[in-house]
């Protein structure tokens, strides 16, 4: 399976075993061995070694998830640019390198690049946007909405 250029994996076979494990973590991502193995009636050893074999895989990863707000981010925004006369990747490789970037998105469809963006405040948006963003080369027209509020953002890859 191709995840990005350069990158493949073989899709590991996840029983329900392995999916009981990663819906525990992804309640209580502070879960010992023992705990988890206590409520699925298994050994600590056997959800270590699925835990291993899962890492190993690329099939799941154990991360520290921070909130937006806790960190002085209190402005979200999502982007759609527009890219001409520059290869749509090498533009998105660009924006990702902005530290306040949380995701880059080459899509198809109105816009060629998606972004979500955080900042501290408002103060900080247009700097952003004409300094950063249209900064770079390629980068023709930028679309940006603001998020008043977020309902759902989960850390999750893929549901099971």
């Amino acid at each position: 399976m191709q995840i990005r250029s350069g990158r493949t994996t073989t899709p590991p076979s996840l029983d329900n075993l392995d999916g009981n494990i990663i819906e525990i973590l992804r309640t209580n991502g502070r879960a010992t061995n023992q705990e988890i193995a206590e409520r699925l009636s298994v050994t600590a050893a056997t959800v270590s070694a699925r835990l291993q074999k899962m890492e190993d895989a690329r099939a799941m990863r154990v991360v520290a998830v921070t909130d937006f707000a806790a960190h002085g981010y209190n402005v979200i925004i999502a982007l759609g640019v527009k890219v001409l006369g520059r290869n749509v990747q090498e533009v998105g490789r660009d924006l990702a390198d902005l530290p306040e970037v949380l995701s880059v998105n080459i899509m198809s469809g109105e816009h060629d690049i998606e972004l979500l963006v955080a900042l501290r405040d408002f103060g900080e948006v247009q700097k952003m946007l004409f300094e950063h963003i249209a900064g770079i080369d390629g980068v023709i027209h930028i679309t940006s909405g603001v998020a008043v509020d977020i309902v759902k953002y989960e850390f999750n890859v893929v549901p099971l």
